[in-house]
């Protein structure tokens, strides 16, 4: 077998205007002449996507150069490949893959399948802001100013805590707007909130007590670190923080300013007792800030980590309030326990990226965020307005709570009509999640049935659409048999 790199560039010329080629490996292998094999290279390099409609191949003189084969051969092949529909050629223009010449499809390849996948016509999935609103904008601006601005050392090696710009400004705003109180040197940045649970996994100890319904993926991530996770019952008031003694657990993970998924902020009295608790056992608590800067019916809840900030950890991010595409987020650590979260990052930052680090912080200083999270409070609360409205007109039977708050409402459902109700949802075209996967699968609690649904994603001429498709898709009242 022949293996060899060609680079198509275009023979060398003098002058601004000369642009490089790209690099194109080509296997020449199996039986026959050198023509049949290179155009049996070609074809497979069409047929698995690695050349794709429209790419221009090198010039058959360089090509045949490069492959240290005759040029009448790259000729004859060219041309040969021309006829069958696997290139193009214009005069000016050189050699190209043919547009029509797209790659099968995976699925294409294997025949008709026995089952389709049904279409997602509306995603009403929680958790996802809405896409269409990041403010692109003035995170250009502050992209322009904050790189125009940046030190040299930002384009070095990274400081695992992450860059003092960003660290420096959510001192100053996590402090204005959520009450934490900390310094900048107490700040590591990471990727995102399942990023900063992974580092934590590998210096809590266990087990570790978590809300009886409460993300799975969550879960699985401490497990994962040999951490045993004990469920608390969720009730209206939020976790249960009277039964965390009995866990024998280390720390407690909880979403205090809004219980995930059900809803809710945790009781200022048990507040209070999760604090009490970790300072009387040495304990820890890891406080996700889930959804605490959206607030449509009340006062923002301040963190919890205001009231001890050497026994809570601070988790907060970017991927409600602005978007997960930039995986930007923050742990707000006691100072006992910076060391050793540093030691378990690693000695240089790999996960979030400079740049954005920097816009952020520019972004943050400048006021744009407290601007964009504003709108984002209003535009959010009309989505919940109407889901709400349109429930109490179309589906009254059905209970909306977790709505003061947050990207999600959850719809209680009649006792075992969960499953129906998302086979139905399918078939509208809807993305939504049940309320069971939730459970955490030791929880005491009965299990509930409901839906949960995100009104953050659909775009804003689909709304009204999506709530009808899961009006549709709800079960009716109940019957009346007197």
């Amino acid at each position: 077998m022949e293996e060899t790199w060609v680079n198509t560039a275009e023979p060398a010329t003098s002058g601004p205007g000369h642009v490089a080629g790209t690099d194109l490996h080509l296997e020449l292998s199996g039986e026959g002449s050198t023509r049949s094999r290179l155009m049996h290279a070609l074809r497979e390099s069409i047929r698995s996507g690695r050349l794709v409609p429209g790419t221009r191949l090198p010039p058959y003189r360089s090509l045949a150069q490069d492959l240290g084969i005759a040029r009448n051969t790259v000729a004859d092949a060219y041309a040969e490949l021309v006829q069958e529909g696997w290139l193009s050629a214009r005069q000016g223009s050189g050699t190209r893959v043919a547009r029509r010449a797209a790659p099968l499809h995976p699925d294409q390849r294997r025949g008709p399948q026995r089952r389709t996948r049904r279409r997602v016509l509306h995603d009403l999935m929680p958790s996802s802001p809405d896409a269409a609103a990041f403010p692109r904008a003035a995170w250009l601006t502050s992209a322009r100013r904050a790189l125009a601005a940046a030190p040299n050392d930002a384009f070095g090696v990274g400081d695992p805590r992450g860059r003092p710009e960003l660290r420096e400004a959510l001192t100053a705003y996590l402090a204005r707007a959520r009450g934490v109180r900390t310094d900048p040197d107490r700040i590591v940045l990471c990727s995102g909130f399942a990023h900063a649970l992974r580092l934590l996994g590998s210096v809590l100890e266990g087990p570790v007590a978590v809300e009886s319904y409460g993300l799975g993926f969550h879960r699985a991530l401490l497990e994962e670190a040999g951490l045993r996770t004990v469920p608390l019952t969720v009730d209206s008031h939020g976790a249960r923080i009277d039964e965390v003694p009995d866990t024998g657990a280390g720390a407690v993970l909880l979403t205090p300013a809004h219980q995930f998924p059900t809803g809710g902020p945790l009781h200022p009295e048990r507040r209070a007792a999760v604090v009490d608790w970790a300072r009387s056992r040495g304990g820890l608590l890891v406080e996700d800030d889930y959804d605490g800067e959206f607030r449509y019916d009340r006062q923002p809840v301040g963190a919890v980590q205001g009231l001890d900030p050497e026994r809570v950890v601070y988790i907060g991010s970017t991927s409600k309030s602005l978007s997960p595409a930039l995986r930007l987020g923050w742990m707000v650590l006691p100072g006992w326990l910076v060391d050793d979260v540093l030691a378990a990052k690693g000695a240089r930052e790999l996960w979030s990226g400079v740049v954005d680090q920097l816009t952020l912080a520019d972004f943050i200083a400048c006021g744009a965020y407290d601007r964009h999270l504003r709108r984002m409070r209003q535009h959010y609360r009309r989505r919940r307005d109407l889901l709400a409205h349109t429930l109490a007109a179309r589906a009254p039977h059905i209970r909306v709570s977790g709505v003061a708050a947050g990207l999600h409402a959850v719809l209680e459902l009649p006792r075992n009509t969960e499953d129906a109700a998302l086979r139905a949802a399918r078939r509208q075209g809807l993305a939504v999640d049940g309320l069971r996967p939730y459970r955490h699968p030791d929880s005491a609690m009965p299990p509930r049935d409901g839906l949960v649904i995100g009104y953050g994603t659909p775009p804003d001429h689909a709304f009204t659409a999506a709530l009808d498709a899961l009006c549709l898709a709800l079960p009716g009242p109940p019957q009346n048999d007197g």
